[in-house]
């Protein structure tokens, strides 16, 4: 997928945390005992590697729509 910058002026706190929330399930910390202090993460299933393109288009989608509601003009390089 292409990364597009000129949505995250209208990404909101809220996609933030409701991204963030739909994968915290996979942050395992290590042992009470542990010197390192960090934990690690878990690898993510085929379902939810497949949940996650849907969202992340979704998400886009959100965002193109909000920048034609605030009349930004979204540019996308085309090649000819």
């Amino acid at each position: 997928m292409k990364l597009r910058l000129d949505l995250l002026e209208h990404l909101t706190t809220e996609d933030v945390i409701e991204e963030a929330q739909t994968t915290v399930h996979r942050f395992k910390p290590e042992p009470l005992f542990s010197k390192t202090g960090t934990g690690s993460l878990s690898s993510a299933s085929t379902e939810e590697r497949a949940s996650e393109v849907q969202r992340s288009t979704a998400l886009a989608r959100k965002l193109v729509q909000r920048a034609k509601q605030a009349g930004a003009k979204t540019t996308s390089k085309k090649r000819p």
